[in-house]
C-alpha cells in the first residue's frame, strides 16, 4: 500500500468516527430533552390532579342536595348498629359534599344512642338507657380492649372495636396509654386519645385527655397542658395532656369486709349538667394541639373568654366558678344467705369480684334535680369471665372517660383490699 492510500484511509476513518460521535451526541441530547419534556408533562398532570379532584366533579358529588340528603338520611336511619353502620361511615368518605351532609345527619350518642365516628367516643352517652360494652384483658401484653356490644359471647373479631389501653409500669407510678388503634400506642400518634396515671400505692389516679375541654367546661387545678418540643412540627400530633378527672380509692388499712370505695371528680363535666334542661360539654371534632396553637390561644383569649373556661385574668384556675361533677359508689347491701355484698347489675355481671362497682352522682336533690335522676347508675363495671368484663355507661360520661375509670379498677391496690 502506497503512502497516499494510507493517508486517505486514515482520513476517512477520522471522518467516520466524528460523524458517529455527533450522531451519538444528537441521540443523547434528544433523549434528555424528551425525558425533560416527559417529566414536565407528569408534573402538569399531578398539578391538575391536585387542583381538580375527580371525586368532587363526579356524578355522585353533583347530585341535587335535596336528593342526596334524602338518600343519606335513609342510609343513616336504616343502619342502627355495627357492623352494618359502617355503610354510614363509607358514605361520609365519598367526597366533601357527602361528608358534610353525613356529619349533619348523624346525631350525637346523647340523642341517638349510637356510636358512629371516632369523636363519638369523646361525647356524652345516651340519656335514655345505657351504652353496653365489654372489656377484654390480655394478660401477656398488659393490654385492654374495649368493644361495643351486648355480650362477648359472639366472636371478638365480629364485634366493634372502640379503644385499647396498654399498661406501662414506671418507678413511682403506672400509666395506661389509651389509643384508637391497638397496634399504635405512641403519644406522638394521631390515634392517641389520653392516658390514666396512678400513684405509687395505686389508690389515686388522674385521667389526662389529649385535647382541651370545650368552652364552658371547668379545668383542673394542676398542670393543664404539656407542650411538645420545637422539633415536633406536625400540626396533627396530640401534644397536650389535660387533667380532666381524679379518682381516689378509700384506704382499707384495717381490712374490713366490703367492696372497694371510690370517688371520681370529673373536672371537665360541671355538676349542673345533671339538672333538667342542661347539657354536658360535647366536642364536635378532634382538635390539634401544638406549642404554637397554645401560645396563640393564650394570647387571643380575653378576660370574658377565660372566665367562661373557669380561668381568671392571669390564666389561673378559678375553682369557685364551676363545680365539677363528683361520682361515688352506689351502696351495696349485705346478703345473709349468700354471705356477700350484693349489687343489682340486672344480669350484666355473673362473677363476684372486688373490682365490680356501680357509680352514681354524688349530689343532693333539688328543684331541678329529682331523686330519680340521682338514683340512676351512670357507670357499672363487672366481671363475667376470666378476662372478660362488662362496662355500661350513660350520660354525662363518654366512652373514653368510662373506660379510663374502669382501668383504675385493674390496678393493684395493696392498701384497699
Amino acid at each position: 500500500m502506497s503512502f497516499k492510500n494510507l493517508v486517505k484511509d486514515l482520513k476517512d476513518m477520522k471522518d467516520n468516527i466524528g460523524s458517529m460521535s455527533r450522531r451519538t451526541f444528537d441521540v443523547k441530547f434528544s433523549h434528555c430533552s424528551s425525558k425533560v419534556r416527559s417529566q414536565s408533562a407528569v408534573l402538569d398532570v399531578l398539578t391538575s390532579m391536585k387542583t381538580d379532584d375527580p371525586t368532587e366533579k363526579s356524578c355522585w358529588a353533583n347530585l341535587p342536595p335535596e336528593l342526596l340528603r334524602d338518600v343519606l338520611q335513609r342510609v343513616e336511619s336504616a343502619e342502627g348498629s355495627w357492623p352494618a353502620r359502617k355503610d354510614v361511615v363509607a358514605c361520609s368518605a365519598v367526597c366533601q359534599t357527602w361528608r358534610e351532609i353525613t356529619k349533619e345527619l348523624v346525631k350525637t350518642p346523647e340523642e341517638s344512642g349510637k356510636l358512629t365516628f371516632p369523636i363519638s367516643l369523646k361525647q356524652p352517652g345516651p340519656r335514655d338507657g345505657q351504652m353496653q360494652c365489654f372489656i377484654k384483658r390480655d394478660r401477656a401484653s398488659s393490654t385492654y380492649y374495649l368493644y361495643l356490644g351486648l355480650s362477648p359471647s359472639l366472636m371478638v373479631e365480629n364485634s366493634k372495636f372502640l379503644l385499647a389501653a396498654r399498661r406501662v409500669r414506671r418507678a413511682t407510678s403506672t400509666d395506661y396509654l389509651i389509643s384508637l388503634n391497638a397496634d399504635d400506642m405512641s403519644r406522638g400518634s394521631n390515634n392517641y386519645v389520653g392516658k390514666l396515671r396512678s400513684n405509687f400505692l395505686g389508690t389515686k389516679f388522674t385521667i389526662h385527655d389529649s385535647q382541651a375541654p370545650v368552652d364552658g367546661a371547668p379545668l383542673s387545678t394542676s398542670r393543664a397542658c404539656k407542650r411538645i418540643s420545637s422539633k415536633q412540627v406536625s400540626p396533627r400530633v396530640p401534644a397536650c395532656s389535660y387533667n380532666i378527672a381524679h379518682i381516689a380509692y378509700e384506704l382499707n388499712v384495717l381490712g374490713t369486709r366490703g367492696p372497694r370505695r371510690m370517688q371520681c371528680t370529673l373536672h371537665s363535666i360541671p355538676a349542673s349538667c345533671m339538672e333538667l334542661g342542661c347539657s354536658a360539654p360535647t366536642p364536635t371534632e378532634f382538635a390539634s394541639c401544638t406549642e404554637d396553637s397554645i401560645l396563640a390561644m393564650s394570647s387571643s383569649k380575653s378576660t370574658s373568654e377565660l372566665g367562661s373556661l373557669g380561668l381568671d385574668s392571669t390564666g389561673a384556675v378559678d375553682i369557685k366558678s364551676v363545680t365539677p361533677l363528683v361520682l361515688k359508689n352506689k351502696a351495696p347491701r349485705w346478703h345473709e344467705q349468700l354471705q356477700c355484698w350484693c349489687l343489682n347489675f340486672r344480669g350484666r355481671v355473673t362473677v363476684a369480684s372486688v373490682k365490680n362497682f356501680q357509680l352514681v352522682a354524688g349530689l343532693e336533690p333539688g328543684p331541678n334535680l329529682p331523686q330519680s335522676e340521682l338514683d340512676k347508675v351512670l357507670l357499672q363495671f363487672g366481671k363475667i369471665g376470666k378476662d372478660i368484663f362488662t362496662m355500661d355507661y350513660r350520660y354525662p360520661l363518654s366512652a373514653f372517660q368510662a373506660f379510663a375509670i374502669c382501668l383504675s379498677s385493674f390496678d393493684t391496690k395493696l392498701a384497699c383490699e
